[in-house]
């Protein structure tokens, strides 16, 4: 059984939600504004399993609460309803760090197949955490194996210049430090490295890794790749790894 959030200020839908949560066996608590959710969430540390966040709420927006708990290091699998449905406020959502974006009106199948795949996703990651912990011998964590494959895929950890990714737990490790990095951040930086070596057209980046339409604006591609910079290169102002191809896209080297 797994507990809810729901964020949600339009009451009808909001019963709704919660009704249908429970009765696929979830336990679903209710708020209808954004600041009592970021105090449930943030101050009063309440644990959930999952997030459903509408945008156009009064006061705080969606967009805000998404971007608080990140920047929080609260990393609870978030999926986004709302009425702003164009790809533009799609990758805005992503870009708040949002797991995934489902417009209104919906159909109800996939809303709950769509939270069901975080849900998934997110014990997934429990387990791989608790499997690297009991790897620990002699009070020392073994290290990961790192394939050298360059096809990343869900399992495989990924290892260059100091740097492991963990596409598991989602998790970029260099040295000390450990960034968690946000689905959509993943799915980016996972199709870059399947495609090593080779450009990545800004197209194929907006149909294959966040099914958007060819026309949709494009700036939010490179927010995320000024992102992932920050996270793997040594100066992100002179990068080695992530490579702008101008006219065209980017591309992904050793």
């Amino acid at each position: 059984m797994s507990r809810i959030l729901v964020i949600e200020d339009e009451k009808h839908l909001a019963e709704g939600l919660c009704f249908n949560l429970e009765a696929e066996g979830h336990t679903a608590d209710l708020c209808g504004d954004g600041e009592t959710a970021m105090r449930r969430l943030l101050k009063e540390h309440e644990h959930f399993d999952a997030v459903v966040l509408d945008v156009m709420l009064p006061g705080i927006d969606g967009f805000e609460v998404a971007s608080a708990l990140r920047k929080a290091k609260n990393f609870v699998p978030v999926l986004i309803l709302t009425a702003r449905g164009r790809p533009e406020d799609v990758l805005e959502g992503f870009a708040s760090g949002a797991d995934d974006y489902l417009a209104k009106p919906f159909d109800l199948q996939i809303f709950l197949a769509r939270l069901q795949g975080l849900l998934r996703r997110s014990a997934w990651s429990a387990g791989a955490v608790k499997a690297t912990a009991s790897a620990t011998v002699g009070g020392k964590q073994a290290a990961p194996t790192a394939r050298s494959s360059m096809a990343a895929t869900a399992g495989e950890v990924y290892a260059f210049n100091g740097k492991t990714l963990d596409f598991d737990t989602l998790e970029l490790r260099s040295g000390e430090e450990t960034v968690q990095l946000t689905l959509m951040e993943a799915k980016l930086l996972r199709h870059l490295i399947r495609n090593a070596g080779r450009v990545v057209s800004r197209k194929s980046i907006l149909e294959d890794v966040w099914d958007l339409r060819e026309d949709t604006d494009t700036r939010a591609i490179d927010n995320f790749i000024v992102r992932l910079r920050r996270y793997l290169e040594d100066d992100p102002a002179k990068p080695r790894h992530v490579l702008t191809v101008r006219g065209v896209g980017y591309k992904f080297v050793m």
